[in-house]
């Protein structure tokens, strides 16, 4: 047997509380894009990848096993330099509540920063690039 080889993340979901407020956040704090898609569901994209919201409870008709609010933990990589997305990140009132730090990514060192989204879902923003200059 030769097994399944994955090649990268398509998507994934979150579920929210409240839509509007989740959208909000991610379009204003992260610069992600709404997308609307088939009947009345919405996403967020970024890059080649994107974000379902669900609301909670969620009509959708499969679901994780116990899908509920503020239980993600994301690391997203910026292209903008991580003190530059610290500022703007605190210039929408949104509190780092660790960092900058250095942390290890899927392809090697990265440093980060860390804030909650408004379901309180742990959100890290993290740079290769400047990982390395300051190791």
């Amino acid at each position: 047997m030769t097994g399944i080889v994955i090649g990268r993340l398509d998507h994934l979901v979150l579920t929210v509380r409240d839509v509007e407020a989740s959208l909000r956040f991610y379009e204003t704090v992260l610069g992600m894009r709404r997308e609307s898609f088939g009947a009345g569901r919405v996403a967020l994209r970024f890059g080649s990848q994107k974000i379902n919201l669900h609301p909670y409870p969620s009509d959708v008709e499969i679901v994780a096993k116990d899908p509920r609010p503020g239980t993600a933990d994301i690391c997203f990589i910026a292209e903008t330099p991580l003190e530059d997305a610290a500022a703007h990140i605190a210039a929408c009132g949104v509190e780092i509540e660790m960092g900058p730090i250095n942390r290890t990514g899927a392809q090697g060192p990265v440093r980060s920063i860390y804030i909650r989204d408004p379901d309180g879902n742990l959100i890290e923003v993290s740079n290769y690039e400047a990982a390395r200059l300051k190791a």
